[in-house]
C-alpha cells in the first residue's frame, strides 16, 4: 500500500514538474505584427515598449489625470473613446491592462469594433446603454445582448465585435478596463469601407451580396465630410451637412452657406462662429478618421 501511495506522489509530482512546460507558448503580442531584424540597431521596440531605467522612474510615470472631465460628442457616430494606455501612462508597459473613458452623446454609439489583443470589461457610470458582442463564425454568429443602466457591468470576449448604444434620453458615460496595455481597435466600417488602399468593390460586393456600385458608394460614404450642426445649450444636433472635400477653403465655403440658410447675421463673407452663437448654434467638422478646425 505504501508503494502504491509512493508510485502515486511520484507520477503526481511528474506532471506538476511538466505540465508549465507543455503548456508554454510565446507572449501574446502588444502590436498588430512584430517584423524581426537581425541586428537590434535596426529595431524600434521588443514587443511592446523599452523598459525605463528603474532609477529614473518617478511616481509620474505611474499617474494620470483629468478622466473625470467630459469630452465632445460632436461627431458622426455621437461618442468620444479617451484611451488611457502604455503611450499616455508609461506606468502601464508590461502589466497587461489599460481603460478607457466613453462618452456617448443622446443617440451616440461606439460603433461594431474589436480589440484583437484584449477582453474588455465595461461600467455604466450614468446612462442606458444597449451593448452586445457577436459569436465566432463557428458558433453561429450569435448576437448577445443586453440593456445596461447605471452601476451595470458588461464582459465583452477577447477579439469578438461589440458595440455600445446610448438609448435613453440624456448623455451616458462608461468606464471600460482592457486586458492589454496596448488593446489595438479595429472598427468595421472604417476598415472595411474606409481602408487605405481602398479595398476593390468587386470584393466588397461579393461579400455584401450587392451590386458593385452600392459596394461603391458605401465606400464613399466612409470617407465624407461631415459638418454638424449643434444647439449650444441644449447640446441637441439639429442636422448635419455631408461635403466630398477635403479643401479646408471648400469647408469654409460650405460653413458660410449654412450659415446664410440659418439667417445668421455675419459682416464678413466668412461668417464667424460668435455671429452665430446669438441663435445659439455652433458648427462642428468632422469625419470618420479626423476632423478639421473651424
Amino acid at each position: 500500500m505504501a508503494m502504491k501511495n509512493l508510485s502515486f506522489l511520484a507520477v503526481l509530482s511528474l506532471l506538476a514538474l511538466t505540465l508549465p512546460l507543455a503548456i508554454a507558448s510565446d507572449p501574446s503580442p502588444l502590436q498588430d505584427f512584430c517584423v524581426g531584424v537581425n541586428t537590434p540597431s535596426d529595431g524600434v521596440f521588443v514587443n511592446g515598449k523599452f523598459c525605463k531605467d528603474p532609477k529614473l522612474v518617478t511616481v509620474d510615470d505611474f499617474f494620470m489625470a483629468g478622466l473625470q472631465n467630459a469630452r465632445s460628442v460632436a461627431n458622426v457616430v455621437g461618442s468620444n473613446v479617451t484611451a488611457v494606455n502604455v503611450n499616455n501612462l508609461p506606468g502601464l508597459n508590461t502589466l497587461g491592462i489599460s481603460l478607457v473613458r466613453i462618452d456617448y452623446g443622446v443617440n451616440g454609439q461606439n460603433p461594431p469594433h474589436t480589440h484583437p489583443r484584449a477582453t474588455e470589461i465595461l461600467y455604466v457610470g450614468h446612462g442606458t446603454l444597449l451593448v452586445g458582442f457577436f459569436t465566432s463564425n463557428g458558433d453561429g454568429n450569435r448576437l448577445f445582448t443586453k440593456t445596461l443602466n447605471e452601476g451595470d457591468v458588461f464582459v465583452f470576449p477577447e477579439g469578438l465585435i461589440h458595440f455600445q448604444f446610448n438609448m435613453g434620453r440624456f448623455p451616458a458615460v462608461a468606464f471600460a478596463a482592457l486586458s492589454s496595455q496596448n488593446p489595438g481597435v479595429v472598427t468595421i466600417a472604417n476598415s472595411v469601407f474606409g481602408s487605405n488602399p481602398a479595398i476593390d468593390p468587386n470584393v466588397l460586393a461579393r461579400a455584401f451580396q450587392l451590386d458593385p456600385k452600392h459596394a461603391h458608394a458605401l465606400k464613399f460614404f466612409c470617407r465624407l465630410r461631415y459638418i454638424s450642426i449643434f444647439d449650444a445649450k441644449t447640446g441637441q444636433s439639429i442636422g448635419f451637412v455631408v461635403i466630398s472635400t477635403r479643401s479646408k477653403q471648400s469647408v469654409s465655403k460650405w460653413i458660410e452657406e449654412i450659415l446664410r440658410s440659418l439667417k445668421c447675421e455675419a459682416a464678413h463673407s466668412r461668417p464667424s462662429i460668435s455671429a452665430c452663437k446669438a441663435e445659439r448654434l455652433l458648427l462642428h467638422a468632422r469625419s470618420l478618421n479626423d476632423s478639421i478646425p473651424i
